[in-house]
């Protein structure tokens, strides 16, 4: 994959509230955030679901909705 994203720089390990050695700088590490893995999205045309006609009804866990295509082709589901 690409290049992970990084967040801006954190102080070095030690918390912001160690006291650095007399003479010592203070130094940034960063460090890498992983992407939160988003599960895959299926992608289903209008045209496959309505199947050439402008209403179908959909059964979603025991309830039935219905799926309409106006005449300006919008979608309106309703329950």
């Amino acid at each position: 994959m690409g290049a992970e994203p990084f967040q801006p720089d954190v102080p070095a390990p030690g918390g912001e509230d160690a006291a650095p050695a007399p003479g010592a700088t203070r130094e940034f590490v960063r460090v890498p955030v992983r992407a939160a893995q988003q599960p895959q999205v299926v992608c289903i045309s209008s045209e496959s679901l309505l199947a050439g006609a402008n209403e179908v009804q959909i059964e979603h866990r025991g309830a039935l909705y219905r799926l309409k295509q106006t005449s300006l082709g919008k979608l309106i589901l309703t329950k």
